[in-house]
């Protein structure tokens, strides 16, 4: 398994609240399934951050496309790049 994180940046946020519950549902899911290390929205809420524990960059690809934000048009634009942690309080 390997870290990929993912930044995106919102494009409609009026829409974004409507597809919240949705979106947050969709990521417990991930977390469950140990496919979701951890994630949240950027403080002045013009973004988030995801942190996908899978396999692939192309699993992390296929993540993002199923999650409500981008089928609901939320989403303006994403980058993934897998991340290599060299420090964390998490012990592994």
């Amino acid at each position: 398994m390997a870290l990929f994180a993912v930044t995106i940046v919102y494009g409609d946020n009026e829409r974004k609240l409507q597809v919240r519950p949705k979106h947050r549902e969709y990521l417990q899911t991930l977390l469950d399934a140990g496919k979701m290390h951890e994630s949240g929205p950027f403080v002045d809420e013009t973004g988030a951050l995801l942190i996908y524990d899978v396999e692939s960059e192309a699993e992390a690809k296929e993540l993002l496309a199923k999650d409500p934000y981008t089928a609901g048009g939320v989403i303006g634009e994403a980058t993934i790049k897998e991340w290599n942690v060299v420090f964390s309080k998490v012990s592994k």
